[in-house]
């Protein structure tokens, strides 16, 4: 029995979405604790503007994807950014400060994405 192209095509999406998911839900299980609260403040404070997976573009252009900030900075030194405010060269971005907790939470999160 021969299946039509569209019935081929649509079990094809099916199994990518599905493989797809599987992997997303396999990378957040391997998160430590301190990454998952990292990645729920992201997802709370940030994804408006960045793409904080690893797949995706940025909703807002000129804001880079989380996944790529270790190209820019080490991560690490991010630290003091964070406790002081961050002020940024794009107007729709609100000056953040972040408590100590949170600061290592989020850095937890960044590295987690250099993976």
């Amino acid at each position: 029995m021969r299946l039509p192209p569209t019935l081929l095509s649509a079990l094809a999406l099916i199994g990518a979405l599905t493989a797809s998911t599987l992997a997303a839900q396999a990378a957040t299980q391997a998160m430590s604790p301190r990454a998952q609260r990292g990645q729920t403040f992201a997802q709370t404070n940030c994804a408006r503007c960045h793409a904080i997976a690893t797949v995706g573009e940025s909703p807002l252009p000129i804001a880079p994807p989380f996944r790529t900030l270790h190209t820019r900075y080490p991560v690490e030194n991010l630290a003091e950014a964070l406790a002081e405010g961050i002020v940024t060269g794009h107007p729709s971005m609100p000056e953040f400060q972040l408590d100590g907790a949170q600061i290592d939470d989020l850095l937890a999160y960044l590295k987690w994405l250099e993976r």
